[in-house]
């Protein structure tokens, strides 16, 4: 669960979300709802700052009880994006990230630095076994930070989820303890 702040480089960190960044996070999913809503079930949703705020609240419960952690991407002092788990199954020691960034903060790394900080946190803090990332299986840019981070595809979900109203077939991606690299240092 969130507690504090993840230094990721590039000059990023990721901050748990507060109440506080609820127009700033809508904003974001404002300026960048057409290309979000591509791959992301949930942009048509939020359709105000008080949306929000409800999703800040969500993830916050979230983490409170161990089965999540969600962070905003904060990049030369704006919200830019968010990442986390999307969910933590502690018992079995595995979890997955998902992730979305505004296209003005696209092609400098950040999302594969935002991601790298969550492996160490998931793996050295977390303790956990395993980490998956799904990704739309057409949708390169968010599957290229996987395979960037030397995850395995595991496989494809076809018609995985109702996005937009279309069903999108999704990569899976899974990245074992003994696999990751940051465990060596």
């Amino acid at each position: 669960m969130p507690t504090g702040a993840l230094k990721a480089g590039r000059g990023l960190e990721l901050r748990p979300l507060r109440l506080a960044d609820a127009r700033a996070l809508f904003e974001q999913v404002d300026a960048n709802r057409t290309r979000l809503r591509r791959w992301l079930p949930w942009p048509d949703a939020n359709r105000s700052p008080a949306d929000s705020r409800l999703y800040i609240l969500r993830m916050r419960a979230q983490a409170r009880t161990g089965l999540g952690a969600s962070y905003g991407l904060w990049w030369k002092d704006r919200l830019v994006g968010v990442a986390g788990f999307n969910w933590i199954d502690q018992p079995n020691r595995s979890g997955a990230l998902g992730y979305w960034l505004a296209r003005e903060a696209e092609g400098r790394g950040l999302m594969t630095a935002a991601v790298a900080a969550l492996l160490r946190h998931g793996f050295r803090t977390l303790a956990l076994n395993r980490i998956e990332i799904r990704a739309g299986l057409r949708n390169r840019r968010s599957r290229a930070i996987p395979e960037r981070l030397g995850f395995r595809r595991e496989g494809t979900l076809r018609q995985a989820e109702w996005v937009n109203g279309r069903f999108v077939d999704h990569a899976v991606y899974g990245l074992l303890a003994s696999e990751w690299r940051g465990n060596v240092r």
